[in-house]
């Protein structure tokens, strides 16, 4: 029961920040399910991508409601992805813990710089012409997948800043068009990471109902308030936990 309580808590607080800024959740959920629940770096990486499909379904739903989701640009992102997120989730499979954690923890940090200079960037570059911006989606799901399957991420903080500055979406077009990818990016994922015993099944029985919940309160939050103090508070905890896994040591230094 306890158990149950604690992965609850974390699925709630991973979807409710997934839902308000377009984001999967796992970069919440993967260092508490690590920390918390004392699984390993990669299992915590496949359970992350299974419970990530629950935030795409929910977070999609919710902000297709209020006409925010773009199925184009999201069958451009999603179909590259559906063949370089299993290539990720075999890639994760045969690196070990300490150095899965350094990746992870670099690829946190370029992700909070990304929501950082979002605001900037935007005023900087120019709105690419339908067809460029169309390959330039294509480009961009290739790399999600990859770093999908390899990080356990739904990797909204990549898909949502390539919308905005290049595809001239709004913020919350692309949050939600970015939350309707996860769905079947995320299952091709989880299902790679399931078939290599990646997944903890035993977790999910707190995870998902929290993560729905949460999602579904952070997507409708996101359309009252602004997100710059939220994605401050975001880069500051996703900075300090990267930089702890950067840290990580191999077993032979700790010896």
């Amino acid at each position: 029961m306890k158990d149950h309580l604690i992965t609850f808590t974390i699925g709630l607080a991973a979807g409710f920040l997934g839902g308000l800024i377009g984001l999967g959740g796992g970069i919440i959920m993967i260092p508490l399910m690590v920390e918390w629940m004392k699984i390993d770096q990669c299992r915590a990486h496949g359970t992350s991508l299974a419970v990530l499909v629950f935030t795409g379904i929910i977070g999609a739903f919710t902000y297709g409601l209020h006409g925010q989701t773009d199925w184009t640009a999201a069958a451009a992102l999603a179909l590259p992805a559906l063949f370089t997120a299993a290539a990720g989730a075999r890639l994760a499979n045969r690196l070990p813990g300490w150095k899965l954690k350094k990746i992870f923890g670099a690829f946190l940090i370029f992700c909070s710089v990304l929501l950082l200079l979002k605001p900037f960037l935007k005023d900087m570059i120019g709105t690419l012409p339908g067809c460029a911006s169309i390959i330039a989606l294509i480009i961009t799901g290739v790399l999600t997948g990859f770093l999908s399957g390899l990080m356990g991420v739904g990797g909204g903080t990549i898909m949502v800043p390539v919308m905005v500055l290049l595809a001239g979406f709004s913020q919350h077009a692309a949050q939600g068009t970015a939350l309707l990818v996860m769905v079947p990016m995320g299952a091709v994922g989880a299902f790679t990471h399931w078939r290599l015993n990646n997944v903890a099944g035993n977790l999910l029985y707190g995870l998902v109902p929290g993560i729905i919940l949460g999602t579904f309160t952070g997507g409708n939050v996101a359309q009252i308030i602004p997100d710059d103090p939220l994605r401050w508070m975001f880069v500051l905890v996703a900075v300090y936990t990267g930089w702890r896994y950067i840290k990580a040591v191999s077993p032979e230094v700790c010896e």
